[in-house]
């Protein structure tokens, strides 16, 4: 069989890569067994999210191996003991998430074109990347002005304003998230995709929930 060219950072790693460019993440923590899942689970405050953490693991959720709004050591223990018995590989990593609401989900990417480089992507996420595919491209590195104009290049732009009680969202922030990850792509020769979905507004502020970045 002939060996893959590219592999997956783990989710708490690819987290680790978008923070040190100053991306907002989601409160996580590392655990390798039941009792670092509950202290992190207290640490971190319930309720929380709980996942499998392997490179290895592709689509967790149809797997069972993400599980959300577990609101206390109980229902973290039940949740902890099925991914256990449903364990695929050797890998006994974990990883224990605040639980972040919001009514917005969008996607932030980049893609290594052959011929281009590094491209940025930018538009609705969650189920709606796939059904409507509202998204747009910007090759990196990106101005101000050109991540400006991303923003308002997707067909669903008044997602961003003030909707159903919900604040404008920070455009400024939103903007940052996608300079920083064309220099993702300029200085790291090494990472040939990411895929942050979603990237939800809590607030007006938003933040990378789930990131998947495919190394060289």
């Amino acid at each position: 069989m002939k060996e893959s060219l590219t592999k997956n950072l783990s989710e708490y790693e690819g987290a680790r890569l978008l923070a040190l460019y100053g991306i907002p993440t989601v409160k996580s923590a590392l655990a390798h067994d039941w009792p670092e899942v509950i202290r992190a689970g207290v640490a971190i405050g319930y309720p929380v999210a709980l996942k499998r953490s392997s490179p290895q693991i592709s689509h967790k959720t149809g797997r069972g191996f993400v599980e959300v709004d577990l609101r206390g050591e109980t229902e973290l223990e039940r949740a902890f003991n099925r991914m256990e018995e449903n364990a695929p590989d050797g890998s006994r990593e974990y990883l224990v998430q605040e639980m972040v609401r919001g009514g917005r989900e969008l996607t932030v990417g980049m893609i290594r074109d052959p011929q281009f480089g590094p491209s940025v992507m930018f538009g609705l996420g969650g189920i709606f990347t796939e059904v409507l595919g509202d998204v747009v491209f910007r090759k990196a590195p990106l101005s101000e002005r050109d991540a400006a104009e991303m923003l308002d290049d997707i067909k669903g732009r008044k997602i961003l304003d003030a909707v159903r009680g919900m604040p404008a969202v920070n455009r400024d922030s939103l903007i940052a998230c996608l300079i920083a990850v064309g220099r993702i792509g300029l200085t790291r020769d090494d990472v040939m995709a990411i895929d942050i979905n979603p990237l939800i507004v809590r607030g007006r502020e938003p933040v990378a929930v789930d990131a998947l970045v495919e190394l060289k």
